[in-house]
This record gives C-alpha cells, structure tokens and sequence, in this order.
C-alpha cells in the first residue's frame, strides 16, 4: 500500500465534498483539518486494517 492516500468525504459543516489527504503508514489516527470549502475545523478518524481505509469526519464541536 502507498504511505499516502487522497478520499473524499464529506464535510460535516457545509456538507461540500472534500479530499484529504491520509497517512497509511499509521493504522489509526485521529487529527483536526480545516475544510477546504469552509474553512471549518474537522476531526478526521482513520482506521487502516490492511487495505481497507475506514474515514469519518465529525464536527469539531462534537463530544
């Protein structure tokens, strides 16, 4: 697998999709990225178990 990967999602402010960019040498992540329409911070959570890339995105202000 390539350490970098690009996958939509959709942002969960403006609801525009968007392409972020994931490290797949991590199996998971959790970090804050501003959406590229809105400019409004997101939190991405990244889960890799071997090909597949499990992406959501949630509002900053979320608990």
């Amino acid at each position: 697998m390539l350490t970098l990967e690009y996958r939509q999602i959709g942002c969960p402010y403006c609801g525009e999709m968007i392409e972020v960019q994931i490290d797949c040498s991590l199996d998971q992540q959790q970090y804050i990225e501003d959406c590229s329409v809105c400019c409004q911070p997101i939190t991405l959570l990244v889960a890799i178990d071997g090909e597949e890339i499990s992406l959501a995105a949630r509002r900053d202000d979320d608990c």
